[in-house]
């Protein structure tokens, strides 16, 4: 966005109106052994163009490699309509509602967010976003264990197909709280969690089961099954989802007989880009009767004395807006920015530019993993259907490969490796929208050549 330095001037009314002599008065409470006396070696100030063909040429230094690497980032295709309108000034400056009243433009667009994702989950109420997936999951829990009046226990099945980070992040949350986290393994074969993996736990008490959708390893899990068992037990339902593909499976909403309690999951795919790992933000979603223990905002519709349409800020379960020891959440991180991206980026696609997306992206990942397994030494680790990602075994170290793909300016995967030992040289590769006929024959003949 544009940015205009400060005058002399300006800054001598700023340190006038606090009643500072000087700028080195603001830093004084630093020690001095803390603070540079000299400043860092600096080149010469560049002019506009100097500086632009600098960063271009350093910027070739690093071409951009072919990404096929997933596993909870993905690269998508964002309309360049959507950072050009967040860009403004309107938005980029004032996503957060702290003066409700007067911010009923960012209060629509909150309310617009939470409609579509409703729509998108099959669920009633959703909030105003979280940090990221992993605290979202981790604020699932923590509300499922709130919600489940009919469990006397804090412990929650978390199956092993769950993303990594995913569990570390909630465990990190949870574990202060008395909370733990029973793993489920996972079926070998199938790459899922199977029946047989729950019936160890019929007739426990556990306050919720998490079902990803899907999976780590992009494998669909049985969600149907897995949703009326935990409803059979008087246990929570907690799916996390990837929303892209959402526009082609069963939201959560419809899953099983009653569909789940709480979906959450990261909005990354809906607008955010791959900028070095973040920002992110976090969905989370529930049924009706959950909405008192749904941290965050929730933004509702109304209208006033004059039959005028407005926003406003329904509920504000969080110790911004209420007192710390009432509040269902302490993450202030409304992460504003990122739903308003992604509010434009499902208004531009709409339905069926959603559906269109989640469609090509299943169609290149069946045709890189057809291309893929023919390779000698190449196969599928797992035999159910995924979306857009799927493990394969490689016949040498998947390190090695990877490594020698990236010479070929490609990001082949993610080493399964180290989260999974028992998948010793498996990577999980990943196929968007983004990729083309040109892009999925490079990566066949790289790999082809390495092995």
């Amino acid at each position: 966005m544009p940015f205009i330095p400060h005058t002399a001037d300006d800054v001598q009314t700023m340190l006038d109106a606090i009643g500072a002599p000087n700028l080195e008065a603001l830093f004084e409470e630093i020690p001095p052994t803390l603070r540079l006396h000299e400043p860092p070696s600096l080149p010469e100030a560049l002019n506009e163009q100097q500086a632009t063909r600098l960063m271009e040429a350093r910027a070739a230094d690093y071409p951009r490699p072919l990404c096929f690497l997933g596993a909870g980032a993905y690269e998508h295709h964002i309309p360049a309509a959507v950072w050009e309108i967040v860009g403004r000034g309107e938005f980029y400056s004032a996503y957060t509602p702290y003066q409700p009243e007067a911010s009923q433009g960012t209060l629509q667009v909150l309310y617009e967010y939470q409609s579509m994702m409703a729509g998108l989950t099959g669920l009633a109420i959703s909030n105003a976003s979280l940090y990221d997936g992993g605290s979202a999951l981790a604020e699932a829990l923590l509300m499922a264990v709130r919600a489940n009046r009919k469990s006397k226990s804090k412990r929650i099945l978390v199956p092993r197909t769950l993303h990594p980070l995913y569990r570390r992040v909630a465990r990190a949350i949870v574990h202060n709280q008395g909370i733990e986290l029973v793993e489920l393994p996972y079926d070998p074969t199938g790459g899922h969690t199977p029946s047989e993996a729950l019936a160890p736990y019929a007739g426990q008490d556990f306050a919720a089961l998490v079902i990803p959708q899907p999976n780590f390893f992009g494998v669909l899990e049985d969600v149907d099954a897995l949703t009326d068992w935990a409803h059979q037990h008087n246990i929570l339902a907690v799916a996390v989802v990837n929303p892209t593909a959402l526009a082609i499976l069963k939201p959560p909403g419809a899953w099983g007989e009653t569909g789940v309690d709480i979906a959450c999951g990261d909005g990354q795919p809906l607008g955010a880009p791959l900028a070095s790992g973040g920002p992110y933000f976090g969905f989370l979603c529930c049924r009706k009767e959950w909405v008192r223990q749904l941290p965050g905002r929730v933004v509702g519709r109304t209208v006033d004395l004059d039959g005028k349409p407005g926003f406003t800020l329904t509920l504000q379960a969080r110790e911004q807006h209420i007192r710390r020891s009432k509040a269902t959440s302490n993450i202030c991180t409304n992460q504003g920015l990122m739903v308003t991206a992604a509010t434009l980026y499902l208004s531009l696609l709409g339905p069926q530019g959603l559906e269109q997306v989640a469609a090509t992206c299943h169609a290149n990942m069946r045709t890189l993993v057809e291309r893929l397994t023919q390779i000698p030494g190449v196969r599928s680790v797992f035999h159910r259907p995924v979306f857009h990602e799927a493990v394969l075994r490689l016949p040498r170290p998947a390190r090695e490969i990877l490594d020698g793909l990236l010479v070929h300016g490609i990001l082949g995967g993610f080493d399964l490796s180290d989260d999974y030992p028992e998948l010793e040289n498996s990577v999980l590769v990943c196929a968007t929208e983004t990729r083309d006929e040109t892009d999925l024959q490079r990566y066949t003949m790289a790999l082809a050549d390495l092995i």
